[in-house]
């Protein structure tokens, strides 16, 4: 048995509050010489915190970014191998101080609720909070919602200003902090003063137009474009649009900022190919996130008469079991034929997770149109062998990551790379 687990966890969170404490005396509370803009969320965080970046950028400003994708501090980018979405507080604080060194204006902070709950990010000044959604995910760490969203609302204590997705579930947990400035974003028609949380800048999209590769929205007038499809991403648009409101950015830099941003690494990306069927690769790891991408898959579909879908998918280890036969009933629901495979098992039983995942599966005959294969590699090329010109074949759980995780190893593994490897090897 792994010790660490005997350890009880708030044990291990006051060690990294210690640690973190220790941390910002070390590198001199760094992020007071930088504004720090900190996003969470279940879903879309990633995303937003790009295209937040993206804004400052156009707007003029020198920008410092992490995110579970990527770092970056003006113009120098790289990949995030590590796979968190937050590093230690030892690291947090170094990469702040090089953004405050290298005279950034802006860091933007993707802020995971395991770093908020276990103090990882403590001593950090945040300017602006941004939440993106709370929907289910972590349940094995953090019991049950009620904790997990307790934990994210740790991100607003004593900011200037917040950012909240009022299409969410119970928003108004968070637009109850005091903040000198709210916004709200949203998709629906709401009216902000029932909420009761003080005054709340509205941002609303309406005209939503949704096509196979791109989204357009207006808001108070101003036509949107983005280059990005589906429903969500218009959502992660409106929350990093309301950030850059908050930040006295002009709708024109806006629009021309997000009109630039061609695909986000590992989010519904498409991997070229010659064989006259699409391959998406998309990050989607949990139900809410895999709903949203089969709806965009369900309309792509439906404008190719006769295209099947097939779906390459397995689960996290050592996360939320509870997730894993919803997400094996959903993907089953959507797609004609499905691969439920290996992901990151970290130390646990591959095929006990796959089993659970398979647990799910609905309307299917194993052998017929279901399979489980372990290896993930094999998974994806008995997919591309299934898959006929004008079919859709989606990859999801790893996005762009770089590695696998198994065990305490970190293997080397990128699903487009494996993927352009196993179309060449069948030429």
């Amino acid at each position: 048995m792994n010790l660490k687990s005997l350890i009880p966890q708030y044990l291990k969170n006051y060690y990294h509050f210690l640690q973190a404490i220790l941390a910002n005396v070390v590198f001199g509370f760094p992020s007071r010489r930088v504004k720090v803009i900190g996003i969470t969320g279940t879903n879309g965080k990633t995303t937003t915190t790009q295209m937040i970046a993206k804004i400052l950028e156009e707007a003029g400003h020198k920008v410092a970014m992490a995110s579970t994708i990527n770092f970056k501090i003006g113009k120098k980018e790289w990949v995030n191998k590590t796979k968190f979405t937050t590093l230690s507080s030892f690291s947090v604080q170094k990469f702040i101080k090089k953004a405050a060194d290298a005279k950034c204006d802006y860091l933007v902070l993707e802020t995971s609720s395991h770093s908020l709950d276990q103090y990882r990010v403590w001593g950090i000044k945040y300017d602006v909070a941004v939440i993106t959604n709370v929907t289910r995910e972590h349940l094995d760490y953090h019991k049950n919602m009620d904790e997990y969203r307790v934990a994210k609302l740790k991100l607003f204590r004593g900011v200037l200003t917040i950012v909240v997705n009022l299409d969410m579930e119970k928003p108004r947990d968070y637009l109850l902090w005091s903040a000198k400035n709210k916004y709200g974003f949203t998709k629906k028609e709401i009216d902000c003063a029932k909420l009761d949380c003080g005054k709340v800048n509205l941002v609303r999209a309406e005209n939503i137009s949704l096509e196979i590769d791109h989204s357009a929205y207006t808001i108070n007038g101003d036509k949107y474009e983005l280059k990005l499809p589906g429903e969500f991403n218009v959502e992660n648009a409106l929350g990093a649009t309301a950030v850059a409101f908050s930040q006295g950015i002009s709708p024109e830099t806006i629009k021309k900022a997000l009109a630039k941003i061609d695909y986000i690494p590992g989010r519904m990306y498409f991997v070229k190919n010659d064989k006259g069927f699409n391959v998406i690769i998309d990050y989607a790891l949990t139900p809410d996130s895999l709903e949203k991408l089969y709806f965009l898959i369900d309309r792509i579909k439906n404008k190719r008469p006769g295209a099947k879908v097939i779906a390459v998918f397995g689960s996290c280890g050592e996360r939320d079991r509870g997730k894993r036969p919803m997400m094996g009933e959903i993907v089953s629901k959507h797609a004609d034929y499905i691969v439920v495979t290996n992901e990151d098992p970290y130390g646990e039983n591959p095929e006990s997770i796959i089993n659970e995942v398979f647990s799910g599966v609905i309307g299917k005959v194993e052998g017929k149109n279901c399979w489980r294969i372990l290896d993930r590699r094999e998974a994806i090329r008995f997919a591309l062998k299934l898959a006929h010109s004008g079919d859709i074949m989606v990859v999801t759980g790893k996005g762009a990551e770089e590695t696998m995780a198994v065990g305490d190893q970190r293997i080397p593994w990128n699903d487009e790379k494996v993927i352009l490897e196993e179309l060449g090897n069948a030429n």
